[in-house]
Protein backbone atom coordinates (compact mmCIF):
# COMPACT_ATOMS: atom_id res chain seq x y z
CA UNK A 1 0.00 0.00 0.00
CA UNK A 2 3.01 2.40 0.42
CA UNK A 3 4.38 1.86 -2.82
CA UNK A 4 1.33 2.70 -4.33
CA UNK A 5 0.50 5.76 -2.22
CA UNK A 6 4.89 6.76 -3.05
CA UNK A 7 3.57 6.14 -6.83
CA UNK A 8 0.40 8.12 -6.79
CA UNK A 9 1.89 11.12 -5.09
CA UNK A 10 4.73 11.02 -7.92
CA UNK A 11 2.41 10.92 -10.39
CA UNK A 12 0.19 13.54 -9.24
CA UNK A 13 3.00 15.46 -8.49
CA UNK A 14 4.09 15.20 -12.20
CA UNK A 15 0.85 16.22 -13.60
CA UNK A 16 0.32 19.31 -11.46
CA UNK A 17 3.59 20.45 -12.21
CA UNK A 18 2.89 19.81 -16.06
CA UNK A 19 -0.39 21.75 -15.78
CA UNK A 20 1.64 25.02 -14.04
CA UNK A 21 4.86 24.75 -16.31
CA UNK A 22 2.32 24.77 -19.51
CA UNK A 23 0.18 28.13 -17.44
CA UNK A 24 3.17 29.49 -17.56
CA UNK A 25 5.25 28.37 -20.35
CA UNK A 26 4.17 31.56 -22.90
CA UNK A 27 4.50 34.09 -19.75
CA UNK A 28 8.17 32.79 -19.12
CA UNK A 29 9.18 32.46 -22.62
CA UNK A 30 8.11 36.76 -23.57
CA UNK A 31 9.68 37.48 -20.69
CA UNK A 32 13.30 35.98 -21.02
CA UNK A 33 13.40 37.02 -24.90
CA UNK A 34 12.49 40.47 -23.89
CA UNK A 35 15.38 41.17 -20.83
CA UNK A 36 17.68 38.58 -22.88
CA UNK A 37 17.76 39.47 -26.23
CA UNK A 38 19.70 36.40 -27.70
CA UNK A 39 19.05 32.38 -28.70
CA UNK A 40 20.23 32.02 -25.15
CA UNK A 41 16.94 33.04 -23.65
CA UNK A 42 15.48 29.87 -24.84
CA UNK A 43 18.15 27.67 -22.93
CA UNK A 44 16.97 29.71 -19.28
CA UNK A 45 13.83 28.99 -20.31
CA UNK A 46 14.27 25.15 -20.56
CA UNK A 47 16.28 25.41 -17.42
CA UNK A 48 12.98 27.26 -15.62
CA UNK A 49 10.90 24.37 -17.05
CA UNK A 50 13.26 21.46 -15.47
CA UNK A 51 13.58 23.57 -12.26
CA UNK A 52 9.95 23.77 -12.01
CA UNK A 53 9.64 20.33 -12.81
CA UNK A 54 12.02 19.74 -9.82
CA UNK A 55 10.60 21.75 -7.18
CA UNK A 56 6.94 20.76 -7.95
CA UNK A 57 7.78 16.81 -7.21
CA UNK A 58 10.17 17.58 -4.53
CA UNK A 59 7.32 19.77 -3.39
CA UNK A 60 4.61 17.20 -3.64
CA UNK A 61 6.48 13.93 -3.02
CA UNK A 62 7.37 14.67 0.97
CA UNK A 63 9.00 11.52 1.65
CA UNK A 64 9.73 12.75 5.31
CA UNK A 65 5.57 12.82 5.73
CA UNK A 66 5.18 9.16 3.96
CA UNK A 67 7.72 7.91 6.01
CA UNK A 68 5.11 7.86 8.94
CA UNK A 69 3.52 4.66 7.47
CA UNK A 70 6.65 2.56 7.27
CA UNK A 71 7.99 3.29 10.32
CA UNK A 72 6.96 4.85 14.14
CA UNK A 73 8.00 8.02 13.87
CA UNK A 74 9.25 7.60 17.79
CA UNK A 75 9.85 4.80 20.18
CA UNK A 76 6.93 4.67 22.03
CA UNK A 77 4.31 5.21 18.78
CA UNK A 78 2.77 3.11 16.12
CA UNK A 79 3.00 3.01 12.44
CA UNK A 80 -0.03 4.99 10.45
CA UNK A 81 -2.47 2.83 9.18
CA UNK A 82 -3.24 4.00 5.34
CA UNK A 83 -6.82 3.99 4.88
CA UNK A 84 -9.80 6.31 2.64
CA UNK A 85 -9.54 9.57 5.14
CA UNK A 86 -5.60 9.15 4.82
CA UNK A 87 -5.27 8.78 1.43
CA UNK A 88 -7.65 12.14 1.08
CA UNK A 89 -5.09 13.76 2.92
CA UNK A 90 -2.10 12.87 1.18
CA UNK A 91 -3.88 13.41 -2.23
CA UNK A 92 -4.79 16.68 -0.96
CA UNK A 93 -1.43 17.55 0.31
CA UNK A 94 0.50 16.62 -2.46
CA UNK A 95 -1.26 19.09 -4.97
CA UNK A 96 -1.71 21.77 -2.58
CA UNK A 97 2.14 21.00 -1.53
CA UNK A 98 2.93 21.20 -5.61
CA UNK A 99 1.51 23.64 -5.96
CA UNK A 100 2.11 26.28 -3.30
CA UNK A 101 6.26 24.83 -3.63
CA UNK A 102 5.91 26.26 -7.69
CA UNK A 103 3.93 29.26 -6.64
CA UNK A 104 7.07 30.03 -4.87
CA UNK A 105 9.80 29.62 -7.48
CA UNK A 106 7.46 31.30 -9.89
CA UNK A 107 7.56 34.08 -7.31
CA UNK A 108 11.44 34.62 -7.26
CA UNK A 109 11.92 34.35 -11.08
CA UNK A 110 9.46 36.62 -11.55
CA UNK A 111 10.94 39.14 -8.62
CA UNK A 112 14.34 38.71 -10.21
CA UNK A 113 12.47 39.03 -13.72
CA UNK A 114 11.04 42.23 -12.84
CA UNK A 115 14.98 43.37 -11.79
CA UNK A 116 16.45 42.52 -14.94
CA UNK A 117 13.69 44.33 -16.93
CA UNK A 118 13.67 47.14 -14.95
CA UNK A 119 17.79 47.76 -15.74
CA UNK A 120 17.20 46.34 -19.15
CA UNK A 121 14.65 49.44 -19.67
CA UNK A 122 16.71 51.82 -18.04
CA UNK A 123 19.91 51.01 -20.12
CA UNK A 124 17.50 51.22 -22.90
CA UNK A 125 16.12 54.71 -22.11
CA UNK A 126 19.43 56.35 -21.23
CA UNK A 127 20.90 54.80 -24.59
CA UNK A 128 17.65 56.65 -26.69
CA UNK A 129 18.43 59.70 -24.78
CA UNK A 130 22.00 60.36 -25.82
CA UNK A 131 21.10 59.48 -29.80
CA UNK A 132 18.51 61.97 -29.44
CA UNK A 133 21.09 64.35 -28.00
CA UNK A 134 23.42 63.45 -30.48
CA UNK A 135 21.32 64.30 -33.16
Amino acid sequence: MFFTLLLVTFMLSIIVSFGVVKTFDKAIASIFSRIIQDKISSVWQKYIKFAAYVVGISGGVRIYQLERYISAPHKDTEVLILNSERWTLEVYRTIIETLQSLAWMYLVVFIFALIAYVIVRGFELKYQKTNSQNE
